[in-house]
């Protein structure tokens, strides 16, 4: 059996945001096609994802400002053999979309239009009604420049691509600890096209950018 690194952790992303033409924060991941899962040796152990401790966070941006928020993983686990992280996969719950930077209606609304359960608007963006999870799986590890690159099949709105971002692992006594640096996908890889300028003609400056830049901090624990 193949023997690759960590498990995934991502959601994905993903996960929210708002993002037209290309802003670049923190690592930029390109989606190219699906790749092989990966698969973990006999002797691996199983970890499981402390749903409590574990957090995806985003920022979307457009011109006149930005909006970050949270988004929840429901479940997940990963296998690992002698301190190296083999394979995994996580679900991401769409309906947990949360926005930080806002309060009260303004708040309410846009996590409204970014779910889609505004009545006419539900396919603006991730339409949570129809896709209520988004799922990541561990294709592999990779060393470039330096840097820890977890790889992974990222699929949301039933659009899958593969992507890669730096992480760091630290084990710790009961398990791991998973944080990504901040990274940016574009959203419109996974169809979420709305007041996108790489989509749409004629939107002037009333455009969100394409990007949506994450950030994963994922906890643990060995399975009782």
């Amino acid at each position: 059996m193949k023997k690759n690194i960590l498990k995934g952790f991502m959601a994905l992303s993903l996960i929210v945001g708002l993002g037209s033409c290309k802003n670049n924060n923190g690592h930029e991941s390109e989606a190219e096609d699906a790749k092989e899962v990966a698969e973990a040796t006999a002797e691996s152990m199983e970890y499981v994802v402390d749903t409590t401790a574990s957090t995806i966070s985003w920022i979307g941006k457009k011109p006149a400002g930005e909006h970050s928020g949270t988004i929840k993983v429901t479940e997940g686990t990963f296998m690992a053999n002698d301190s190296v992280i083999e394979s995994g996969n996580f679900t991401i719950d769409m309906k947990s979309i949360e926005v930080t930077d806002l309060e009260g209606d303004q708040k309410a609304n846009l996590e409204a239009h970014l779910m889609g359960t505004v009545e006419g608007k539900e396919g603006d963006f991730f339409n949570v009604n129809e896709f209520p999870e988004a799922t990541f799986e561990v294709t592999g590890i990779s060393e470039t420049e330096g840097e820890t690159m977890l790889e992974g099949n990222l699929t949301i709105k039933e659009e899958t691509k593969n992507i890669s971002f730096p992480v760091s692992i630290n084990q710790t006594e009961d398990g791991y600890e998973i944080s990504s640096e901040e990274f940016t996908i574009d959203r419109t890889d996974w169809n979420v096209n709305y007041g996108s300028k790489s989509v749409f003609d004629s939107l002037g400056d009333n455009f969100i950018y394409d990007d949506i830049t994450l950030k994963l901090d994922i906890k643990a624990t060995k399975k009782a």
